[in-house]
């Protein structure tokens, strides 16, 4: 029952009476000299249809003077209608229980209600003394029996807080010191801390939009629990003090640190103030956290730092780069990295990974052990730089970024590609010619879905989103067809191969249709090779029936990457989650599986690829890293031969070098990178579309912050918090989290107003499709 209630309840009472010997009461007085309670009576008003008003005339407002009241109970005033089952009740500010029962002395305006004290009943304590605010919530006669502190700072407290307290459960009541603290912090909405911080956010405005007395009650709760008067000391003095988070500010800072975002003045603000002096036992990161200059400045040193890498050899680099990822790690768990304010802290962390794995260089055994040592860490490399670049935006970081991994990354490129074509000069190269290709076999019902540029790193992430998904998956590992373009390499994977040759005198390594010499270019003759083998083709937007095999392209990786350059590597992600979702859909679609079969990979350098001089007897192409030998001429080169015809051969540049173009993104050579492949058989899982393979095992509120923790295949999977899980626009976080490598993550509620409402925690993949969710209360713990 909430205190209105019981308020309500007891007035209502004191019409009881016992019919043997008594007769109901006319009306219930309720005097209140002091007019502690009139604050309240509108919305009592609202609560008690019988109650009435002494007051100015106003009848459409239940008030009026004392000879009004007395003919409203005599039912002469036919405008008011008053409930028939209870009895009305006079409310009557200014008047005491004394001044009716003195009539003589009794004011000529209220003489009309005295009589009214023996026809009626009175609200009063047991001891015949009026009601105070105090006596009421103290008294166990008839009262509430509350322990209320009765100091004069918690008596005026509590009177500004009256209107507050109304809507307070009685039961969360009982046990509980009601102080100068507990009002105050009832008026300015239950929650000091964050009505601290926004102070602290909007200044002046915060108090212009907050009445007096919020803003005094306001006031005070700082005063008592933070030794802090907002009135006298001002924000830059507040943020001072939230910065270097002592004593109670410790908690307000964490409770900052759960939604920075929610005060985005706060920041600029602490800039305002001066670093604090460290003591000589001090520790800088612990001391200057939470100082968005102290962590400008180690931004700036990272920076120095990166750039630095340029004066180390390799191996040297490698270890600053350890070096600097350890230094700089905490740094990712600050505030600051939430506000996009370390992305060179965050790159640190995949640099690192770059650093590590190419300590270890590709550069000994034969074929099959580099085949294998990529596949087991070296793509790692590849899509570490992917990630380190995706974390800059501004030239100056995206220098540093870019000069370390020229420092660290392409050396162990450039020695992997040389070794791996040392191999294979004057020997068979792994992915041999259509002489030597398997015959493509396809089971009924079979989809294959060709996508450019799918490179082994890439290649990998798609196949975390899908295991994401319940997809089941099916590596094999394949070496493109030489040279590694398009134009060669998407006949070589297709169904229909076997019916595909080369010309002997093709420069453009464009394959033609055996049996009539038709050139592939342009793609007609390719789809029509397809559809006389009985293959149906799928555009972009259809996915078929299930029936029979289906062959279909997407995917835009490659020539994303031709005119992007490294800025590939900022939207690959939304680039494989489309492809994830075209592979589901044709699952969906009743396809019994996806082979997913690529043409090739890439080399991605930022700060461009080194070149080399074209020699003569080339044919120059729109490829940089491969050309064709002019008819009739002999060349010093290495040549390689053609997948389409072996007695055509052309010459590949050597390392990652192009001839004579300076690009950061580029294919058509032999390298690691943009030769072994990965081909993907993806099938339904038991759980695709249905029961989700990652679950949430573990949930923590800490205020309007939940962590979550998640066992099972959750790469590539978000944390989301809604209302309706099926419902996007039912998100109530100030953003959306990917789960971390631990399988953790951490998303704050956005309205303080939803704490102990109910909703779901939701995991959502790369495309936004939801992959498990489990209920829980805002605020609580899960039930």
């Amino acid at each position: 029952m909430r205190v209105i209630e019981y308020l309500v309840k007891t007035l209502r009472d004191t019409s009881i009476f016992n019919p043997e010997v008594q007769v109901a009461p006319a009306c219930i007085l309720w005097p209140d000299k002091d007019r502690q309670w009139e604050a309240v009576i509108p919305r009592l008003l609202g609560e008690l249809d019988e109650l009435l008003v002494l007051d100015n005339y106003a009848p459409e407002n239940r008030t009026g003077p004392a000879i009004w009241l007395r003919c409203v109970i005599a039912g002469k005033v036919p405008d008011i209608a008053l409930p028939a089952d209870r009895v009305p009740i006079f409310y009557l500010p200014g008047v005491s229980r004394q001044d009716l029962r003195a009539i003589e002395a009794c004011p000529e305006p209220l003489k009309p209600l005295a009589e009214l004290q023996y026809r009626g009943a009175i609200w009063s304590q047991a001891n015949a003394k009026d009601w105070t605010i105090m006596a009421f919530l103290r008294s166990d006669q008839g009262g509430m029996g509350l322990d209320v502190a009765q100091d004069n700072d918690a008596k005026n407290a509590m009177q500004l807080a009256l209107y507050r307290l109304l809507d307070e459960e009685r039961e969360l009541l009982d046990g509980k010191r009601l102080d100068k603290d507990y009002f105050n912090t009832l008026l300015t909405g239950g929650d000091p801390v964050r009505d601290l911080l926004q102070w602290l956010d909007l200044g002046d405005a915060f108090q212009t939009a907050r009445g007096s007395n919020e803003w005094k009650a306001f006031v005070e709760v700082c005063k008592s629990q933070l030794a802090f008067n907002p009135q006298n000391d001002g924000v830059l003095a507040g943020v001072h003090k939230l910065a270097t988070r002592e004593g109670p500010w410790n908690a307000v800072w964490e409770r900052y640190s759960e939604a920075p975002k929610r005060y985005p003045n706060i920041p600029s603000r602490i800039r305002q103030c001066k670093l604090p002096n460290l003591g000589i036992f001090d520790t800088p990161a612990e001391m200057l956290s939470g100082w968005p200059q102290w962590n400008e400045e180690q931004e700036k040193l990272l920076q120095h730092d990166l750039q630095a890498l340029s004066q180390f050899p390799a191996h040297e680099a490698r270890k600053q780069v350890l070096a600097l990822e350890k230094k700089h790690a905490t740094r990712r768990d600050l505030v600051w990295a939430e506000l996009g304010e370390s992305p060179l802290a965050l790159a640190a962390k995949c640099l690192a990974v770059v650093a590590e794995v190419t300590q270890t260089g590709l550069n000994a055994g034969s074929t099959q052990d580099l085949q294998t040592a990529y596949a087991s860490q070296g793509w790692r490399a590849d899509d570490a730089v992917l990630a380190a670049l995706a974390c800059v935006d501004n030239t100056a970081d995206v220098d540093a970024v870019t000069t370390a991994i020229r420092g660290i990354y392409l050396p162990w490129l450039e020695e992997s590609a040389r070794y791996l074509q040392k191999l294979v000069d004057g020997a068979t190269y792994p992915g041999g010619t259509i002489a030597r290709a398997k015959a493509f076999s396809a089971t009924s019902g079979q989809c294959v879905l060709f996508v450019d540029g799918l490179r082994f790193d890439t290649a990998r992430r798609l196949c975390a989103s899908l295991e994401a998904r319940g997809c089941q998956i099916a590596e094999t590992m394949n070496w493109a067809a030489l040279p590694s373009v398009t134009a060669t390499g998407k006949a070589a994977v297709s169904p229909v191969r076997d019916k595909i040759s080369g010309t002997d005198d093709c420069d453009d390594f464009e394959p033609c249709v055996a049996a009539t010499g038709q050139s592939l270019k342009g793609g007609y003759h390719l789809k029509k090779l397809l559809t006389d083998n009985h293959w149906v083709i799928l555009d972009r937007n259809d996915n078929g029936d299930g029936r029979g095999n289906a062959w279909c392209e997407f995917g835009d990786i490659d020539s994303e990457g031709h005119v992007r350059g490294w800025k590939l590597a900022k939207h690959i992600t939304p680039l494989l989650a489309e492809i994830a979702e075209r592979i589901t859909a044709l699952l969906a679609a009743g396809w019994s599986s996806v082979r997913v079969v690529t043409d090739h990979g890439w080399l991605l350098m930022p700060g461009k690829l080194p070149t080399i001089q074209m020699s003569k007897d080339l044919t120059d192409n729109k490829w940089g890293r491969c050309a064709a030998i002019k008819p009739g001429a002999s060349t010093n080169e290495r040549l390689y031969p053609w997948f389409w015809n072996p007695n055509q051969q052309f010459a590949l540049a050597d390392g990652i070098a192009c001839y004579g173009r300076s690009v950061d993104y580029n294919h058509g050579g032999l390298s690691l990178q943009e030769c072994l492949t990965l081909e993907l058989l993806v099938t339904k899982g038991s759980n695709t579309l249905g029961n989700p393979i990652a679950e949430i095992t573990d949930i923590s509120w800490r205020g309007l912050r939940c962590t979550v923790a998640v066992d099972g295949q959750f790469a590539g999977l978000s944390l989301d918090i809604r209302t309706q899980a099926g419902e996007s626009t039912s998100s109530v976080v100030m953003s959306v989290k990917p789960l971390k490598d631990n399988g953790t993550a951490s998303v704050v509620v956005e309205n303080e107003e939803l704490e102990g409402s109910a909703a779901c925690l939701v995991l959502l993949d790369t495309t936004g499709e939801l992959v498990a969710e489990i209920s829980t209360v805002i605020g609580g713990v899960n039930e």
